[in-house]
């Protein structure tokens, strides 16, 4: 086939939209998690009241509201570390089995439930990270012990993610010689290390002081920037909006309101949500 017959096929295609996915590979519209309609008690007290989210690849979502909105709770519920009293949960498309109803209900499949946190990985407020381990060992105890990988390759990728987050020169210390910003920046990198779907942050700075906050905070940009799928508990309204893509507004286990970060902060619909950002937003 002559160049001219190629470029002319080429040229035709485009003209009638049709070009082979090999070509031009469609991206996976699947969302990475998918919440519907969940509902979590503690005994009589109902923490979860109806949420629904969806969380596209790439996508990062806030979660914000005030303490006691469920926010924490429906990270934990997604990431299965808490169970759910009713609605589904859907990983890549994949619904989470259940066992049982009500408050007897249970994940049915141990094997889909390590699937799914091992592709989730949660980055908590205190950190839990291991006093007795270097921060390097830290980072790749999950990946060897969890996933099986070699500890060759895991040491090269652990020492790549804590380089990412700014602490490479930190690998060989132990966690009681770090500050508060950098242990948060070492369980950073040991969720990366799981080379994750998504990224769950629960409260990442809130322990921490403004400075070294501000050092946490630049990662979570840095990460958001690379385009990572990222759920977000924050109290930090300025750095929701600067990194988010969408904004979720939680009240008494409710969504309140939800958006694009420009119309959440900056024209309020809710009453609710007005007192919260006016009340946040003064302190």
């Amino acid at each position: 086939m002559s160049c001219f017959s190629l470029h002319w096929r080429v040229f035709s295609a485009l003209l009638a939209g049709k070009f082979p996915d090999r070509w031009f590979p469609v991206p996976d519209p699947t969302p990475v998690i998918e919440i519907r309609d969940l509902h979590k008690c503690y005994g009589q007290l109902e923490v979860l009241k109806g949420v629904s989210i969806t969380a596209q690849r790439g996508q990062v979502i806030s979660l914000i509201g005030s303490s006691g909105s469920g926010k924490s709770t429906l990270l934990r519920c997604a990431n299965l570390l808490e169970d759910s009293q009713q609605g589904d949960i859907l990983f890549k498309g994949e619904p989470v089995q259940w066992k049982g109803s009500g408050l007897s209900r249970r994940p049915g499949d141990a094997k889909q439930v390590l699937r799914i946190r091992t592709n989730l990985s949660m980055v908590f407020q205190q950190f839990n990270l291991w006093a007795h381990m270097t921060i390097l060992q830290n980072v790749m105890e999950a990946p060897v012990t969890v996933l099986g990988r070699d500890p060759k390759e895991v040491e090269e990728r652990a020492r790549h993610y804590l380089d990412k987050v700014g602490i490479g020169d930190k690998c060989d210390v132990w966690l009681a010689q770090l500050s508060g910003g950098q242990q948060q920046r070492a369980a950073i990198a040991r969720g990366l290390a799981m080379e994750p779907e998504a990224l769950l942050f629960d409260e990442p700075t809130s322990a921490l002081d403004p400075e070294l906050e501000q050092e946490v905070v630049k990662v979570i940009k840095d990460l958001a920037s690379e385009g990572r799928t990222m759920l977000i508990v924050t109290h930090d309204m300025k750095m929701a909006h600067d990194v988010s893509d969408h904004v979720v507004f939680l009240h008494q286990g409710l969504v309140e309101e939800e958006g694009a970060p420009d119309a959440v902060f900056g024209a309020p619909k809710s009453e609710r949500l007005r007192g919260f950002l006016s009340s946040t937003m003064a302190v």
